[in-house]
Protein backbone atom coordinates (compact mmCIF):
# COMPACT_ATOMS: atom_id res chain seq x y z
CA UNK A 1 0.00 0.00 0.00
CA UNK A 2 1.60 3.28 -0.81
CA UNK A 3 1.27 6.15 1.93
CA UNK A 4 0.79 9.96 0.78
CA UNK A 5 3.53 11.94 1.77
CA UNK A 6 3.41 15.74 2.36
CA UNK A 7 5.29 18.17 0.57
CA UNK A 8 7.77 19.96 1.84
CA UNK A 9 7.92 23.51 2.89
CA UNK A 10 10.14 24.46 -0.03
CA UNK A 11 8.10 23.11 -2.34
CA UNK A 12 4.48 23.86 -0.88
CA UNK A 13 5.64 27.94 -1.06
CA UNK A 14 6.62 27.06 -4.61
CA UNK A 15 3.37 25.69 -5.42
CA UNK A 16 1.68 28.35 -3.48
CA UNK A 17 3.60 31.44 -5.27
CA UNK A 18 2.83 29.66 -8.94
CA UNK A 19 -1.08 29.59 -7.60
CA UNK A 20 -0.82 33.17 -6.94
CA UNK A 21 0.92 34.01 -10.05
CA UNK A 22 -1.86 32.12 -12.13
CA UNK A 23 -4.51 33.82 -10.11
CA UNK A 24 -2.93 37.38 -10.70
CA UNK A 25 -2.57 36.86 -14.38
CA UNK A 26 -6.15 34.85 -14.54
CA UNK A 27 -7.92 38.06 -12.74
CA UNK A 28 -5.93 40.66 -15.53
CA UNK A 29 -7.50 38.99 -17.97
CA UNK A 30 -11.01 39.03 -16.46
CA UNK A 31 -10.78 42.78 -15.88
CA UNK A 32 -9.56 43.20 -19.25
CA UNK A 33 -12.73 41.09 -20.59
CA UNK A 34 -14.99 43.26 -17.91
CA UNK A 35 -13.61 46.42 -19.71
CA UNK A 36 -13.88 45.14 -23.27
CA UNK A 37 -17.35 43.82 -22.53
CA UNK A 38 -18.72 47.04 -20.58
CA UNK A 39 -17.03 49.33 -24.08
CA UNK A 40 -18.71 46.53 -26.09
CA UNK A 41 -22.01 46.74 -24.79
CA UNK A 42 -21.87 50.57 -24.36
CA UNK A 43 -21.47 50.77 -28.08
CA UNK A 44 -24.09 47.89 -28.12
CA UNK A 45 -27.00 49.57 -26.01
CA UNK A 46 -26.76 52.64 -28.06
CA UNK A 47 -29.29 51.44 -30.43
CA UNK A 48 -33.08 50.16 -29.84
CA UNK A 49 -36.06 49.29 -31.62
CA UNK A 50 -39.33 48.62 -30.72
CA UNK A 51 -42.25 47.61 -32.73
CA UNK A 52 -46.38 47.73 -32.34
CA UNK A 53 -49.42 47.75 -34.73
CA UNK A 54 -51.81 50.64 -34.16
CA UNK A 55 -55.31 49.59 -32.60
CA UNK A 56 -58.24 50.91 -33.13
CA UNK A 57 -58.10 53.21 -29.58
CA UNK A 58 -54.68 54.55 -30.97
CA UNK A 59 -56.63 56.81 -33.66
CA UNK A 60 -59.50 59.50 -33.80
CA UNK A 61 -62.56 58.51 -35.93
CA UNK A 62 -61.32 58.32 -39.23
CA UNK A 63 -58.51 56.03 -38.31
CA UNK A 64 -55.92 58.89 -38.53
CA UNK A 65 -53.30 57.88 -35.41
CA UNK A 66 -52.72 60.13 -32.76
CA UNK A 67 -49.77 62.29 -32.90
CA UNK A 68 -49.40 62.02 -28.79
CA UNK A 69 -49.24 58.41 -29.59
CA UNK A 70 -46.61 58.24 -31.52
CA UNK A 71 -44.57 61.10 -29.35
CA UNK A 72 -44.87 58.43 -26.02
CA UNK A 73 -43.81 55.55 -28.47
CA UNK A 74 -40.58 57.84 -29.21
CA UNK A 75 -39.91 58.69 -25.66
CA UNK A 76 -40.18 54.90 -24.50
CA UNK A 77 -37.78 54.07 -27.23
CA UNK A 78 -35.43 56.80 -26.28
CA UNK A 79 -35.76 56.11 -22.62
CA UNK A 80 -35.09 52.74 -22.92
CA UNK A 81 -31.64 53.36 -25.18
CA UNK A 82 -30.74 56.01 -22.94
CA UNK A 83 -31.16 53.79 -19.41
CA UNK A 84 -29.50 50.96 -20.89
CA UNK A 85 -26.26 52.91 -22.53
CA UNK A 86 -25.98 54.82 -18.63
CA UNK A 87 -25.84 51.80 -17.06
CA UNK A 88 -22.95 50.76 -18.52
CA UNK A 89 -20.67 51.75 -15.90
CA UNK A 90 -20.04 51.25 -12.37
CA UNK A 91 -22.01 53.04 -9.65
CA UNK A 92 -25.22 53.89 -8.73
CA UNK A 93 -28.10 52.83 -10.92
CA UNK A 94 -30.01 55.15 -13.01
CA UNK A 95 -32.84 56.28 -15.28
CA UNK A 96 -32.39 58.44 -17.83
CA UNK A 97 -35.16 61.32 -17.63
CA UNK A 98 -36.20 63.52 -20.52
CA UNK A 99 -35.75 66.96 -20.46
CA UNK A 100 -36.28 68.67 -24.02
CA UNK A 101 -37.43 67.50 -27.22
CA UNK A 102 -36.57 69.15 -30.45
CA UNK A 103 -38.84 69.89 -33.17
CA UNK A 104 -40.69 66.72 -34.13
CA UNK A 105 -41.77 66.56 -38.05
CA UNK A 106 -45.02 64.40 -38.35
CA UNK A 107 -43.59 63.05 -42.26
CA UNK A 108 -46.55 61.07 -43.11
CA UNK A 109 -50.18 60.26 -41.59
CA UNK A 110 -50.37 56.74 -39.79
CA UNK A 111 -53.54 54.48 -39.86
CA UNK A 112 -54.95 51.60 -37.87
CA UNK A 113 -53.69 48.22 -38.85
CA UNK A 114 -49.90 49.53 -39.63
CA UNK A 115 -47.24 48.37 -37.34
CA UNK A 116 -45.25 51.34 -36.28
CA UNK A 117 -41.62 50.45 -36.34
CA UNK A 118 -39.33 52.50 -33.53
CA UNK A 119 -35.81 52.67 -33.99
CA UNK A 120 -33.69 55.12 -31.30
CA UNK A 121 -30.36 55.67 -31.46
CA UNK A 122 -27.48 57.97 -29.45
CA UNK A 123 -25.99 60.41 -31.60
CA UNK A 124 -24.22 62.33 -28.91
CA UNK A 125 -23.18 62.44 -25.00
CA UNK A 126 -21.72 65.69 -23.26
CA UNK A 127 -20.60 64.90 -19.34
CA UNK A 128 -24.57 64.68 -17.75
CA UNK A 129 -26.78 64.62 -20.88
CA UNK A 130 -27.14 62.66 -23.86
CA UNK A 131 -28.56 63.19 -27.55
CA UNK A 132 -30.99 60.28 -28.76
CA UNK A 133 -32.36 60.38 -32.93
CA UNK A 134 -35.22 58.72 -33.28
CA UNK A 135 -37.15 57.92 -36.70
CA UNK A 136 -40.63 55.80 -36.98
CA UNK A 137 -41.43 54.19 -40.12
CA UNK A 138 -44.67 53.12 -41.15
CA UNK A 139 -45.04 49.47 -41.98
CA UNK A 140 -48.34 47.97 -44.28
CA UNK A 141 -48.23 44.42 -43.30
CA UNK A 142 -50.43 43.21 -45.91
CA UNK A 143 -47.76 44.68 -49.13
CA UNK A 144 -44.84 45.05 -46.73
CA UNK A 145 -44.25 48.78 -47.76
CA UNK A 146 -42.45 51.04 -45.45
CA UNK A 147 -42.57 54.63 -45.17
CA UNK A 148 -41.07 57.34 -42.89
CA UNK A 149 -43.32 59.05 -40.66
CA UNK A 150 -41.63 60.19 -38.29
CA UNK A 151 -38.11 61.94 -37.23
CA UNK A 152 -37.26 63.41 -33.90
CA UNK A 153 -34.13 64.42 -31.70
CA UNK A 154 -34.54 63.96 -27.76
CA UNK A 155 -32.31 64.86 -24.82
CA UNK A 156 -31.85 62.89 -21.15
CA UNK A 157 -30.45 63.07 -18.19
CA UNK A 158 -29.69 60.10 -16.06
CA UNK A 159 -30.96 60.61 -12.64
CA UNK A 160 -29.80 57.86 -10.01
CA UNK A 161 -32.19 55.58 -8.50
CA UNK A 162 -30.98 56.35 -4.97
CA UNK A 163 -31.47 60.00 -5.26
CA UNK A 164 -33.49 61.63 -7.86
CA UNK A 165 -31.74 64.85 -7.93
CA UNK A 166 -28.68 63.27 -7.99
CA UNK A 167 -27.44 63.50 -12.08
CA UNK A 168 -24.99 60.89 -13.09
CA UNK A 169 -22.18 61.03 -15.26
CA UNK A 170 -23.00 59.82 -19.17
CA UNK A 171 -20.51 57.14 -20.33
CA UNK A 172 -19.21 58.77 -23.75
CA UNK A 173 -19.78 57.23 -27.15
CA UNK A 174 -17.30 55.96 -29.91
CA UNK A 175 -18.04 58.75 -33.10
CA UNK A 176 -17.65 58.15 -36.74
CA UNK A 177 -15.56 60.93 -37.41
CA UNK A 178 -14.03 64.30 -35.13
CA UNK A 179 -17.20 66.53 -37.83
CA UNK A 180 -19.82 64.43 -36.25
CA UNK A 181 -18.64 64.69 -32.66
CA UNK A 182 -18.20 68.56 -33.60
CA UNK A 183 -21.83 68.70 -34.74
CA UNK A 184 -23.32 66.71 -31.74
CA UNK A 185 -21.61 69.83 -29.52
CA UNK A 186 -23.14 72.35 -31.78
CA UNK A 187 -26.27 70.83 -31.04
CA UNK A 188 -25.66 70.50 -27.61
CA UNK A 189 -24.87 73.69 -27.31
CA UNK A 190 -27.70 75.48 -29.24
CA UNK A 191 -30.29 73.31 -27.28
CA UNK A 192 -28.78 74.27 -23.69
CA UNK A 193 -29.15 78.07 -24.39
CA UNK A 194 -32.79 77.92 -26.06
CA UNK A 195 -33.73 75.78 -23.01
CA UNK A 196 -32.86 78.55 -21.05
CA UNK A 197 -34.23 81.26 -22.75
CA UNK A 198 -37.80 79.56 -23.30
CA UNK A 199 -38.32 78.87 -19.41
CA UNK A 200 -37.44 82.45 -18.75
CA UNK A 201 -40.49 82.91 -21.38
CA UNK A 202 -43.02 81.16 -19.55
CA UNK A 203 -42.78 81.43 -15.80
CA UNK A 204 -46.05 82.92 -16.01
CA UNK A 205 -48.62 80.59 -15.08
CA UNK A 206 -52.00 80.64 -16.43
CA UNK A 207 -55.17 81.71 -15.28
CA UNK A 208 -57.99 78.97 -14.71
CA UNK A 209 -60.08 78.42 -17.46
CA UNK A 210 -63.31 79.85 -18.12
CA UNK A 211 -66.72 79.13 -16.18
CA UNK A 212 -68.98 77.40 -18.05
CA UNK A 213 -71.43 80.24 -17.05
CA UNK A 214 -69.77 82.62 -18.68
CA UNK A 215 -71.09 84.30 -21.96
CA UNK A 216 -69.65 82.20 -25.09
CA UNK A 217 -66.56 83.15 -26.94
CA UNK A 218 -67.11 84.61 -30.47
CA UNK A 219 -66.24 81.57 -33.46
CA UNK A 220 -62.52 81.71 -34.65
CA UNK A 221 -61.04 83.82 -31.41
CA UNK A 222 -58.30 82.51 -29.40
CA UNK A 223 -60.63 82.03 -26.39
CA UNK A 224 -63.16 80.61 -28.37
CA UNK A 225 -61.14 77.56 -28.99
CA UNK A 226 -59.24 77.74 -25.87
CA UNK A 227 -59.00 74.56 -23.85
CA UNK A 228 -57.70 72.97 -20.71
CA UNK A 229 -57.45 69.28 -19.69
CA UNK A 230 -56.98 68.91 -15.83
CA UNK A 231 -54.89 65.70 -15.09
CA UNK A 232 -54.42 63.81 -11.70
CA UNK A 233 -51.51 61.93 -11.80
CA UNK A 234 -51.49 58.15 -10.78
CA UNK A 235 -48.85 55.45 -10.06
CA UNK A 236 -49.28 54.28 -13.59
CA UNK A 237 -48.19 57.47 -15.52
CA UNK A 238 -44.68 57.24 -13.18
CA UNK A 239 -41.27 55.74 -13.83
CA UNK A 240 -39.09 54.61 -10.78
CA UNK A 241 -38.89 57.56 -9.17
CA UNK A 242 -42.09 58.51 -8.97
CA UNK A 243 -42.58 61.60 -11.53
CA UNK A 244 -44.46 61.50 -14.16
CA UNK A 245 -43.18 59.92 -18.16
CA UNK A 246 -42.11 62.29 -20.30
CA UNK A 247 -44.71 60.70 -23.27
CA UNK A 248 -47.35 60.36 -20.98
CA UNK A 249 -47.04 64.53 -20.49
CA UNK A 250 -46.88 64.94 -24.50
CA UNK A 251 -50.22 62.78 -24.96
CA UNK A 252 -51.73 64.89 -22.62
CA UNK A 253 -50.32 68.10 -24.66
CA UNK A 254 -51.19 66.42 -28.38
CA UNK A 255 -54.59 65.35 -26.75
CA UNK A 256 -55.37 69.25 -25.67
CA UNK A 257 -53.75 70.38 -29.13
CA UNK A 258 -56.23 68.60 -31.01
CA UNK A 259 -58.93 69.80 -29.05
CA UNK A 260 -58.12 73.22 -29.65
CA UNK A 261 -56.94 72.61 -33.54
CA UNK A 262 -61.00 70.96 -33.95
CA UNK A 263 -62.75 73.79 -32.28
CA UNK A 264 -61.60 75.82 -34.66
CA UNK A 265 -61.48 73.86 -37.88
CA UNK A 266 -64.71 71.63 -36.50
CA UNK A 267 -63.03 69.20 -39.05
CA UNK A 268 -60.85 66.30 -39.10
CA UNK A 269 -57.47 67.66 -37.78
CA UNK A 270 -54.01 65.74 -37.23
CA UNK A 271 -50.88 66.53 -36.12
CA UNK A 272 -48.48 68.24 -38.60
CA UNK A 273 -45.45 68.95 -36.22
CA UNK A 274 -44.09 69.88 -32.59
CA UNK A 275 -41.88 72.59 -32.30
CA UNK A 276 -39.13 72.00 -29.09
CA UNK A 277 -40.91 70.69 -25.81
CA UNK A 278 -39.25 72.05 -22.94
CA UNK A 279 -39.44 69.82 -19.48
CA UNK A 280 -38.80 72.78 -17.07
CA UNK A 281 -39.51 70.60 -14.03
CA UNK A 282 -40.09 66.99 -12.64
CA UNK A 283 -44.17 66.52 -12.01
CA UNK A 284 -44.16 64.23 -9.00
CA UNK A 285 -47.08 61.49 -8.74
CA UNK A 286 -50.11 62.59 -6.80
CA UNK A 287 -50.03 66.31 -8.23
CA UNK A 288 -52.42 67.96 -10.23
CA UNK A 289 -51.47 69.02 -13.97
CA UNK A 290 -53.42 71.07 -16.10
CA UNK A 291 -52.48 71.33 -19.52
CA UNK A 292 -54.07 74.40 -21.48
CA UNK A 293 -53.67 75.16 -25.35
CA UNK A 294 -54.71 78.17 -27.15
CA UNK A 295 -54.17 79.55 -30.89
CA UNK A 296 -51.26 82.13 -31.44
CA UNK A 297 -50.99 81.96 -35.21
CA UNK A 298 -52.92 80.65 -38.22
CA UNK A 299 -51.86 80.01 -42.02
CA UNK A 300 -53.68 79.19 -45.01
CA UNK A 301 -53.07 75.89 -44.13
CA UNK A 302 -51.82 75.17 -40.78
CA UNK A 303 -52.41 76.13 -36.91
CA UNK A 304 -50.09 76.64 -34.65
CA UNK A 305 -51.49 75.82 -30.80
CA UNK A 306 -49.01 76.61 -27.90
CA UNK A 307 -49.62 73.97 -24.65
CA UNK A 308 -48.82 74.83 -21.28
CA UNK A 309 -48.32 72.33 -19.05
CA UNK A 310 -48.64 73.33 -15.20
CA UNK A 311 -48.46 71.59 -12.13
CA UNK A 312 -49.62 72.30 -8.39
CA UNK A 313 -49.46 69.29 -5.58
CA UNK A 314 -52.84 68.59 -3.72
CA UNK A 315 -50.82 68.89 0.01
CA UNK A 316 -48.40 72.25 -0.60
CA UNK A 317 -49.30 75.51 -2.12
CA UNK A 318 -47.13 75.15 -4.95
CA UNK A 319 -47.96 75.83 -9.00
CA UNK A 320 -45.52 75.84 -11.61
CA UNK A 321 -44.63 75.66 -14.97
CA UNK A 322 -43.87 72.39 -15.73
CA UNK A 323 -43.65 71.98 -19.75
CA UNK A 324 -44.54 74.02 -23.05
CA UNK A 325 -44.50 73.61 -26.63
CA UNK A 326 -45.84 74.82 -30.15
CA UNK A 327 -47.97 71.98 -31.81
CA UNK A 328 -48.46 72.88 -35.45
CA UNK A 329 -51.97 71.00 -36.42
CA UNK A 330 -53.44 70.99 -40.42
CA UNK A 331 -56.86 70.44 -41.24
CA UNK A 332 -57.91 67.31 -43.64
CA UNK A 333 -60.93 66.42 -45.81
CA UNK A 334 -62.44 62.93 -46.41
CA UNK A 335 -59.54 62.06 -48.65
CA UNK A 336 -56.65 63.04 -46.29
CA UNK A 337 -56.46 66.15 -48.76
CA UNK A 338 -55.16 69.32 -46.51
CA UNK A 339 -58.16 72.00 -46.11
CA UNK A 340 -57.72 75.64 -45.45
CA UNK A 341 -57.85 76.90 -42.37
CA UNK A 342 -60.34 79.39 -40.80
CA UNK A 343 -58.07 83.12 -40.73
CA UNK A 344 -57.73 83.92 -36.96
CA UNK A 345 -59.35 86.80 -35.22
CA UNK A 346 -56.74 88.32 -32.73
CA UNK A 347 -57.97 90.83 -30.28
CA UNK A 348 -55.45 92.47 -28.06
CA UNK A 349 -51.87 93.38 -28.06
CA UNK A 350 -51.26 90.20 -26.67
CA UNK A 351 -52.56 87.92 -28.94
CA UNK A 352 -51.11 90.45 -31.60
CA UNK A 353 -47.45 89.97 -29.98
CA UNK A 354 -48.27 86.33 -29.88
CA UNK A 355 -49.22 86.08 -33.32
CA UNK A 356 -46.29 87.97 -34.89
CA UNK A 357 -44.05 85.35 -32.78
CA UNK A 358 -45.59 82.51 -34.07
CA UNK A 359 -45.65 83.71 -37.67
CA UNK A 360 -42.04 84.19 -37.66
CA UNK A 361 -41.52 80.59 -36.26
CA UNK A 362 -43.91 79.72 -39.57
CA UNK A 363 -41.75 81.31 -41.99
CA UNK A 364 -38.65 79.92 -40.55
CA UNK A 365 -40.13 76.58 -40.86
CA UNK A 366 -41.32 76.95 -44.30
CA UNK A 367 -37.72 78.16 -44.88
CA UNK A 368 -36.05 74.91 -43.75
CA UNK A 369 -38.16 73.33 -45.82
CA UNK A 370 -37.28 74.24 -48.94
CA UNK A 371 -34.10 74.34 -48.54
CA UNK A 372 -33.71 70.43 -47.34
CA UNK A 373 -35.68 69.61 -50.14
CA UNK A 374 -33.36 71.61 -52.65
CA UNK A 375 -30.43 69.33 -54.19
CA UNK A 376 -27.15 69.58 -52.29
CA UNK A 377 -23.97 70.06 -54.44
CA UNK A 378 -21.74 66.91 -54.46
Amino acid sequence: MRCFRPPTNKAASKAAAGEEKRQAKQSQQVSRDDRAAVEAGAQQDSKYQLSRIMRPDDANIVGNVHGGIILKMIEEAGCIVGTRHCNTQTGDRCLAALVRVEKTEFLSPMFIGEVAHVTAEITYTSKHSLEVQVKVLAENILTGTKKLANKAALWYVPCSLKNVNKVMDVPPIKYASEVQEQQGRKRYEAQKLERLETKARTEKVLPPPLNPGDPPKEKHTVGFSQSSLIHLVGPSDCTLHSYVHGGVTMKLMDEVAGIVAFRHCNTNIVTASVDAINFHRKIDKGCVVTVTGRLTYVSKRSMEIEVLVDASSLVEADQYRAVSAFFTFISLDKDNKPLPVPPLMIDGEEEQRRSKEGEARYLQSKAKRLADREPQPE
